[in-house]
């Protein structure tokens, strides 16, 4: 059985440097337990804003330990020391343009400073990388999307797309928790579930 690896990198000078307890890590994985049904792994890497730090990280993560999915959450605005797209985007074999345009039209339902975003998705070799915001609750909305006050999705959370993708790049099939996020497959590549 072909296990699903997941890498989560968190980007901040000061939580790496111990200023403040960082959120991103425990928020990604919190939200990974809820939405997936299929059983993971986990790899996870605290870095400081540096584009050659993020850059081996996400490498690490990739080449030798063969995850199938990385998530990086933080640096992705304009800053001079937001440099975790440009990182990703060095280390890219191929870009994935969509999940920075679903994320920024997400966020734009929040906060009009939406735009300001560089976040980003790529492939390396086997694996989906995927820039998430740095705050836990920009990070839920972006995974999840947005509901209407009924609960009914008016715009849809990236994470929908991330199970076929992976699929598509020969990694393990994913399911996950509907309550949380409606994996999206075409019927041809579904399989049938005993449950």
């Amino acid at each position: 059985m072909n296990t699903l690896r997941i890498g989560l990198i968190s980007v901040s000078d000061r939580a790496a440097n111990g200023v403040y307890q960082d959120q991103g890590l425990p928020a990604l994985e919190s939200w990974l337990s809820q939405a997936l049904s299929t059983p993971f792994e986990l790899e996870k890497r605290l870095v400081p804003d540096e584009q050659p730090m993020i850059e081996q990280a996400i490498c690490e993560l990739v080449d030798e330990l063969f995850c199938h999915l990385v998530l990086t959450t933080g640096g992705t605005g304009p800053a001079r020391r937001d440099v975790t797209p440009d990182a990703t985007l060095a280390i890219a074999d191929r870009e994935m343009p969509g999940f920075g345009e679903q994320m920024r039209q997400i966020s734009l339902n929040f906060v009009p400073t939406a735009i300001l975003s560089r976040q980003t998705g790529v492939i390396r070799k086997q694996s989906l990388i995927i820039n998430l915001p740095g705050q836990p609750k920009s990070i839920k909305e972006t995974l999840e999307g947005v509901r209407d006050a009924a609960g009914k999705q008016k715009v849809h959370g990236i994470f929908a797309s991330v199970p076929y993708c992976i699929q598509l790049l020969e990694g393990p099939y994913v399911e996950t928790n509907e309550n949380v996020v409606a994996a999206f497959r075409p019927k041809s590549a579904r399989r049938e579930t005993n449950g």
